[in-house]
């Protein structure tokens, strides 16, 4: 047998190029990638850091109530927020996103059944104004 040099190298080259190229693909599509329900906040400057370790209950202006990115029934609304606490560690904290057009009632309401189904710690999220 008659062994014409096989390579056993990785060809770096290769590599770096495809990496580099991952990485660009990446650096674009991330910020496309964060999910979110669209909600007008309103504007203040005392708003709460927005902590990604918690979990997001959005109210957009239809008075649709989603945990996280999904879309969850006022009924069926503190019963999965007991699932959510009973599988998250004890000082999560819950951040309620409400479109400034919802109405003060609703959003007291939601608030309140938060409250019944447990949760301590509640940030309400407000978007900053800019200059």
């Amino acid at each position: 047998m008659n062994n014409k040099g096989l390579i056993s190298e990785i060809n770096m080259t290769s590599l770096a190029d495809v990496s580099i190229t991952l990485l660009v693909i990446f650096i674009i599509t991330a910020p496309m990638m964060t999910p979110g329900i669209d909600v007008n906040l309103p504007r203040t400057d005392a708003s709460l850091p927005h902590d990604e370790e918690g979990v997001t209950v959005s109210i957009n202006k239809e008075k649709e109530i989603f945990v996280d990115n999904d879309r969850v029934a006022i009924d069926d609304f503190e019963t999965r927020i007991r699932q959510i606490l009973s599988s998250k560690p004890p000082n999560i904290i819950i951040y309620l996103r409400a479109d400034k057009e919802v109405d003060y009632g609703f959003v007291v309401e939601i608030v309140g059944r938060m409250r019944k189904a447990g949760v301590k710690e509640l940030g309400l999220v407000a978007e900053i104004p800019q200059g």
